[in-house]
């Protein structure tokens, strides 16, 4: 039998619904409002086969560049050999959500700048990058508490 390479091919996972998420989509979805310039997460609602997005887009983030009363525009990049081609696509509101991407960056910006005002008033230098974990701090470890044990096979016995 040969493999079909239809539009939805592979995608039996990934379009289907989830474990209890199955019947009527939650109202949330359609009164969500989307802006211009929004930062959304583009998934496939399998319940929905109008305005769905292609396979390649599922799982991927971009922005909103054009609103419609049932649809959104977004940009996103696709991967095609070694470079990344800016794609405009449209799909409806029920295979798009907002993103949660910038959330800890944006509520980092406001703790550096609460962190800024507070040493500037106290007039000290304050360092607000980022910086890597450290490796952990160095211990000892008592020897009256881990005595070493040697440990040695047993011997082989049948028991027949």
């Amino acid at each position: 039998m040969g493999h079909s390479h239809g539009l939805r091919a592979g995608t039996r996972y990934a379009f289907s619904r989830g474990f209890k998420k199955r019947g009527n989509i939650p109202l949330s979805t359609y009164l969500l409002q989307y802006r211009v310039g929004d930062i959304v997460d583009v998934k496939a609602n399998g319940a929905v086969q109008k305005g769905m997005p292609f396979k390649v887009y599922h799982g991927k983030t971009g922005i909103v560049y054009n609103v419609t009363q049932n649809a959104v525009g977004v940009i996103l990049h696709k991967q095609v050999g070694n470079r990344y081609i800016e794609k405009r696509i449209n799909v409806r509101v029920e295979h798009v959500r907002k993103s949660r991407s910038r959330e800890e960056f944006l509520r980092r910006v406001e703790d550096n700048a609460a962190k800024k005002r507070e040493a500037k008033a106290r007039g000290a230098h304050l360092h607000l990058k980022r910086q890597p974990a450290m490796p952990r701090g160095a211990r000892s470890v008592s020897v009256k508490d881990n005595v070493p044990e040697s440990i040695a096979p047993l011997a082989y016995e049948t028991t027949i």
